[in-house]
């Protein structure tokens, strides 16, 4: 970002710290009923950087971030925020973080400047209309201030959330689906206003449907479902240890069998054998020399194929391969 836009002594004032800000060991939660929605998770969130957290409906995104705002209670484990425990500094630990959650929270005959000052009252910090407009105007609400709620569009609603999150300044901030039903030009928006939060050093969990957001995004990336981590890494390095080639053959005759001079790759037909597909690689380059292998074994052994159509994973892929359990990833992971 450019410096200029913020200052030089903000700036620097802002820079983040290196260091751990979260820390969850055996964290769990069982509800009555004996449904289980975190079993023993453990996590850590380094400060400064923004962590996406993916995983499918009820897999325990969002009792996770309940737990470590104070609004679900652990069966089990330690929350650790700032390097205090959570379990003994509530308190002083709660209002240093911002939630803004998936439904939407506010009195809707309210005007839009009052319940965001009323967050930033909530949470024990002194009047400061400045800072109320500066938070107001960078979502752009500051022209719509004195409307009611109601009044507002579902995408303006969620920025007031947003807003209503950022009056107290949180050093750590949870977006639990912050840009569902929001249309692309308020999630441009919004994504411009995290990445501005980011440069000012504030740490931010979030957790999207919208997976490209995440690739784009996010610093690190972890995986849950089913109440337990399967991954977490830097999103590079996920699609280099995880990633995978894929590329369809269109054959000029079909096949009922894979040849044995290619059988040793990993192939599949499709397609009543018009198609010869290969999945495999490693994210490092593997995949596309096998397929230019493939390539030209197949040119030698005259097994002709008039197309071919070659693609990456994408963190979608690995995602989905993941919670869906194919055992392959799961090992590599």
């Amino acid at each position: 970002m450019d410096q200029s836009r913020l200052g030089i002594a903000e700036v620097t004032f802002h820079l983040p710290n290196m260091g751990t800000i979260l820390e969850l060991r055996g964290l769990e939660k069982t509800y009555k009923g004996g449904v289980t929605a975190l079993n023993g998770v453990d996590l850590s969130i380094n400060r400064g950087e923004i962590f996406a957290l993916l995983g499918p409906n009820g897999a325990g995104k969002t009792t996770l971030i309940g737990a470590v705002c104070g609004l679900v209670r652990p069966t089990g484990g330690m929350i650790e925020v700032f390097g205090k425990d959570m379990a003994k500094s509530w308190k002083d630990v709660r209002r240093r973080i911002g939630l803004v959650p998936q439904e939407l929270s506010f009195d809707i005959f309210d005007k839009v400047i009052r319940q965001v000052r009323y967050s930033r009252g909530m949470f024990g910090c002194a009047p400061d209309e400045a800072r109320i407009e500066e938070v107001l105007r960078s979502l752009s609400l500051w022209d719509k201030r004195d409307q009611q709620i109601r009044s507002l569009s579902g995408g303006m609603k969620r920025r007031v959330m947003i807003a209503k999150a950022l009056a107290h300044d949180p050093e750590l901030l949870f977006l639990d689906e912050p840009t569902a039903g929001v249309d692309v030009e308020l999630r441009r928006d919004m994504w411009r206003q995290i990445d501005m939060l980011r440069e000012r050093g504030v740490t931010i969990i979030l957790t999207t449907h919208y997976i490209e957001e995440a690739e784009e995004m996010a610093d690190r990336v972890g995986v849950i479902n089913r109440g337990e981590i399967l991954l977490v890494d830097d999103k590079n390095a996920i699609m280099a240890k995880l990633g995978r080639t894929e590329a369809q053959f269109t054959l000029a005759d079909p096949l009922t069998e894979i040849p044995a001079a290619i059988a040793s790759y990993p192939l599949h037909l499709e397609d009543a054998g018009h198609a010869l597909v290969y999945r495999g690689g490693d994210g490092t380059g593997k995949g596309k020399r096998e397929v230019a292998e493939l390539a030209q074994l197949m040119v030698r052994n005259g097994l002709t194929f008039t197309g071919l159509e070659t693609r990456e994973s994408t963190l979608e892929d690995i995602f989905v391969d993941l919670v869906q359990d194919r055992p392959e990833v799961v090992a590599a992971a």
